[in-house]
């Protein structure tokens, strides 16, 4: 429960603050890039070639895809980054001496970056209809995995943030494991269009069955249960949030 009011709405208001001075650089940059892969591989490669996947226009079917993609990114970025530059500047010590619990700590800093993606998720879906329109399939399962995605990839960025000690650590995560992830989880391309024996891969890829969930809502295609995918993604949720305030609360790479 939230106890400390003022501290709570202070630190919140801090972070949302702190993407939104430099929206240039912080929002701007996915709504551009998305436009470009919609228009370069949806729009222009998609309609000459009439690519259809599971039966709907092949543009239709990557922008779910996209729009994910940018949750995650915009998500885990933003929290990697926020906490990693107040250890770093040694701003954090402020924020552990303030009448703030643990719990409001966590997600305060899960805030900020949970409304910058679902801004840049909200916008990715705008540009979109600068290309092709389509009413979403169920609205409330679209709310779903915008809220729980960017939650996970949140605390995930909270985590890296925690444990990285310089920038080049910083990156790692997000180049070496979150991008392969992401493009492998199925942003371009459906399940069926992977060959058979590496389909196994794609199983055990996490964001797979996020992004599935996510093109369900979207446009009633999913390659896996949507339920399934709502079961894992409130999992992942609970339970990477639960960990971040547990080592908020051991006083993980904070107190040294």
């Amino acid at each position: 429960m939230i106890k400390n009011w003022i501290g709570f709405r202070t630190l919140v208001k801090r972070e949302i603050l702190r993407y939104f001075v430099v929206f240039t650089q912080t929002i701007l940059p996915p709504l551009i890039s998305s436009a470009l892969f919609t228009f370069v591989f949806g729009f222009s490669i998609g309609k000459n070639l009439n690519v259809a996947v599971n039966g709907v226009p092949y543009i239709q079917f990557m922008i779910p895809g996209l729009v994910m993609m940018h949750l995650i990114e915009s998500s885990y970025t933003n929290a990697s980054s926020s906490l990693f530059i107040s250890r770093w500047q040694n701003l954090i010590q402020e924020m552990l001496l303030s009448p703030l619990s643990y719990f409001e700590m966590v997600l305060g800093l899960l805030i900020g970056s949970v409304t910058r993606g679902l801004l840049v998720g909200t916008g990715v879906y705008l540009v979109s209809l600068c290309f092709t329109q389509f009413y979403f399939y169920n609205v409330w399962i679209v709310a779903y995995f915008f809220v729980t995605v960017t939650v996970i990839f949140s605390c995930l960025g909270l985590l890296v943030g925690l444990w990285a000690e310089g920038f080049e650590k910083l990156s790692i995560w997000g180049t070496f494991v979150l991008t392969p992830l992401i493009y492998f989880g199925g942003v371009f391309h459906s399940l069926s269009m992977v060959p058979a024996p590496l389909r196994f891969i794609t199983h055990l890829d996490p964001i797979f069955y996020l992004i599935s969930g996510l093109r369900y809502g979207m446009i009633g295609v999913s390659d896996v249960s949507v339920v399934a995918s709502m079961g894992l993604a409130a999992v992942m949720a609970i339970a990477l949030f639960l960990f971040v305030k547990h080592l908020f609360k051991i006083g993980y790479k904070l107190r040294s």
